[in-house]
């Protein structure tokens, strides 16, 4: 086979693909990102914990950020197993943390951008159609503009898990097929100082946040009923102000084991997923998606770690997901009627 064309094919321009070019890029990687759909397009609004900031200054972003005019708050409001309390990030001796209640086309624009700055060679619109294999060993992708060839491909595509289909692999799962409903409203009848907002339910739970001047997105999650999910999904203060039809999204519980391997990482929730009460979703598919793009650095200058390599980002994707749903089954067996598959046996 001939000398690959790039070091780093990316399939997907969200958080994760575009910080696994910057990353790459920063390591002095020759980086492709493949995204078949034009921006700006559709995302929900995305809450992003105050984490996020030291994150895009190490991407080179944190004057971007700031300087996006994304709503601010310094906490959530939770209302689960007891009365409406608040939760704050927490501060340092200067002022409290506060996180960015960000618009994701405007957010995703910034992270592309930067990634086009440092040399990032971005196809858009162009799908990839699959991988290229060599034996065992991933070697490129076959796309709508022709085939193209790597020393590694990370898929960041999200959760349709486009590289492990292509490839057979073990989608492990944790829970019952959960679909999050989401929308957007203009509503006068709420209380922006009660927000951000999760509220628990005899079902589930509603999320409310404020995106923009007088606009509002909410997320609503069944976790007994998928049918009074799609009944009761839009909150009630919400209705009369509503913009559009509401969406739906595939939330459930669910890990590719082999999320690393012979010429291919997963970064985000290509490798992994859960439900967006697990929370820090955008914050901790960018960490992947950076890790994903130093092992490879790494591999690329010492070859024969890449079995190591590889095998430790799995266990660390593992270890981290593992952690996480514990935490969040716990936090739902604090519901007042949990669901039953939450309660271990």
């Amino acid at each position: 086979m001939k000398s690959p064309q790039v070091d780093v094919i990316i399939i997907g321009a969200g958080p994760a693909g575009s910080a696994a070019a910057i990353a790459c890029a920063q390591r002095q990687l020759q980086a492709c990102i493949l995204e078949y759909k034009a921006f700006p397009r559709h995302r929900p609004g995305e809450s992003l914990h105050p984490g996020i900031q030291p994150l895009l200054a190490q991407l080179g972003l944190e004057d971007d950020l700031l300087g996006a005019g994304f709503e601010r708050h310094e906490g959530t409001w939770v209302e689960w197993e007891a009365e409406r309390c608040f939760h704050p990030f927490g501060s340092d001796s200067d002022e409290p943390w506060r996180g960015f209640q960000a618009w994701r086309a405007d957010f995703d624009a910034m992270l592309l951008h930067r990634a086009q700055a440092l040399g990032v060679d971005i196809r858009q619109p162009c799908r990839a159609m699959e991988p290229i294999t060599d034996g065992d060993r991933v070697v490129g992708v076959r796309t709508t503009n022709g085939s193209m060839t790597a020393r590694f491909v990370v898929d960041a595509a999200g959760s349709g898990h486009w590289l492990a289909r292509h490839l057979a692999l073990n989608i492990e799962r944790y829970s019952p097929k959960l679909i999050a409903r989401y929308g957007y409203a203009r509503s006068s009848d709420i209380d922006d100082s009660q927000l951000p907002a999760i509220v628990a339910d005899s079902h589930g739970w509603t999320w409310t946040a404020k995106v923009r001047h007088d606009l509002y997105h909410w997320t609503r999650l069944s976790l007994h009923d998928q049918q009074i999910g799609n009944e009761d999904g839009q909150p009630q203060r919400a209705r009369k102000g509503a913009l559009s039809t509401q969406r739906g999204a595939d939330v459930s519980w669910r890990i590719v084991r082999q999320a690393a391997g012979g010429g291919y990482f997963m970064a985000g929730d290509a490798a992994a997923v859960l439900d967006p009460a697990s929370s820090h979703g955008v914050l901790k598919a960018m960490m992947s998606a950076i890790m994903a793009a130093d092992v490879i650095k790494r591999i690329i200058d010492e070859p024969r770690k890449e079995p190591q390599l590889s095998d430790g980002y799995r266990g660390w994707i593992y270890d981290w997901f593992h952690h996480d749903v514990q935490k969040l089954k716990a936090y739902y067996r604090l519901l007042p009627h949990p669901p039953r598959w939450v309660i271990d046996v």
